[in-house]
């Protein structure tokens, strides 16, 4: 694993975006439309095992700093478009000690606190024509079937090629593939691996969505195919409903996934998932279901984000044969004379799983989740969030207690 130092990483890609720059400077548009930012992130993470086995860790706990460099470029003048993205990132480590190590913030495992710091930097060329966008190099997927997560100190990049298309009024196709995966607390390239089956040098996907704008409707259909482990396809609805002051809101994703290749684990798992939402001024009521049906746990990227209704904080609900139930209750404090703060508080319960050594299934997790916004004064636009969560399971996860102290600020470059 390479590591740098923060210096060097604020060079490299100072020298990377001047030399494109340079070269095409009489390119209305290419660097007219450029934008960069930088953003600082401090993340202090406790997470405390009630249920500790012998010889294995109490509690884990961290606390870092990182760096998030993006830098976008216009396109080009043409009929293609031409343009270059370059993303870095750095993560200095503040606390780790060997007995509280592997929180995910850091390159760090329970014995062993990792180096001092991880970086790494890397580019996307980019085309355009018309409302086509090729994008090859390092990328942010945000499909429902390929989410990549950005939930610890650093995000998850991938490697591939992506092609969106947004030729036909309210209908957005998207199609690629990707070949390996940066994951959230490393710097190295890797094989992509799923939270079900085996690693694979490449997924590939397609799909889109399609909006019905009179009635509120979204409709998407998706499929992804993660060489030689599974295949998984995703019909999503989505629908909206104004009635009187309330905004009314249903989301109902169906995922039918099954072995691709060679592979030792039969996979046959079918999820179902919905939100129903109901929100009134500066308040938001939301209920979700889940179940996961299969004889293995729900199959997606790992470390993504999957589009389910129960995936939390900690837990996501999602093991073999579990069904889970959430209420979530989100507040503007806007409205009551503190613009900036928001908050919500959920609590998510699941059963119908065997449990460690036998027996039902039951576990449920509560979370509590803050985010302030500083309004004026020289921290504007500084946001500090605490996120609180406990979970009760009588699965391996066991119970937990857990803490997550985030302080997020980006500065525009230009």
């Amino acid at each position: 694993m390479k590591h740098v130092k923060t210096n060097a990483l604020a060079a490299a890609v100072a020298l990377t975006l001047a030399a494109p720059l340079a070269t095409t400077a009489n390119a209305a548009g290419f660097i007219e439309d450029t934008k960069a930012s930088l953003q600082l992130r401090n993340f202090y993470f406790n997470r405390d095992f009630r249920s500790t086995p012998p010889g294995a860790a109490s509690k884990a706990e961290e606390w870092a700093q990182g760096f998030i460099l993006r830098a976008e470029s216009g396109y080009s003048q043409g009929v293609v478009g031409f343009g270059l993205d370059v993303y870095g990132a750095a993560g200095l480590k503040l606390h780790s000690e060997d007995d509280t190590a592997g929180t995910g913030l850091l390159p760090s495992a329970f014995g062993n606190e990792g180096p001092d710091g991880y970086s790494h930097i890397t580019g996307t060329v980019k085309a355009k024509a018309s409302n086509t966008v090729l994008k090859v190099g390092n990328l942010f997927p945000t499909i429902p079937i390929a989410q990549a997560s950005d939930i610890r100190l650093l995000p998850q990049t991938y490697t591939g090629g992506a092609l969106s298309m947004g030729e036909i009024e309210n209908l957005d196709v998207q199609a690629g593939q990707l070949r390996q995966v940066n994951y959230r607390a490393s710097t190295d390239r890797q094989d992509i691996g799923a939270t079900v089956g085996g690693t694979s040098d490449r997924f590939n996907y397609l799909g889109g969505t399609y909006k019905f704008t009179e009635i509120g409707s979204t409709l998407g259909l998706w499929r992804g195919e993660l060489d030689d482990v599974y295949e998984q396809n995703l019909v999503n609805l989505i629908q909206t409903v104004s009635l009187g002051d309330w905004a009314l809101g249903a989301n109902l994703a169906y995922f039918d996934t099954s072995d691709n290749g060679n592979q030792p684990l039969d996979i046959d798992h079918q999820m179902k998932s919905i939100m129903l939402s109901a929100g009134t001024g500066p308040h938001v009521f939301r209920l979700g279901y889940q179940h996961s049906d299969g004889d293995t746990a729900f199959p997606y990227l790992a470390e993504n984000n999957p589009y389910i209704a129960n995936y939390i904080q900690i837990l996501d609900f999602a093991r073999s044969d579990e069904k889970s139930w959430q209420a979530r209750y989100d507040l503007d404090f806007a409205q009551y004379g503190i613009p900036g703060l928001k908050g919500l508080i959920r609590y998510v319960s699941g059963d119908n799983f065997t449990a460690v050594g036998g027996g039902e299934g039951k576990e449920w997790e509560r979370d509590i989740d803050f985010t302030y916004t500083i309004q004026s004064g020289p921290l504007k636009n500084v946001a500090l969030q605490w996120r609180n969560a406990m979970v009760r399971s009588n699965a391996a996860t066991g119970d937990l207690d857990e803490n997550r102290l985030i302080v997020n600020y980006t500065i525009p470059l230009m």
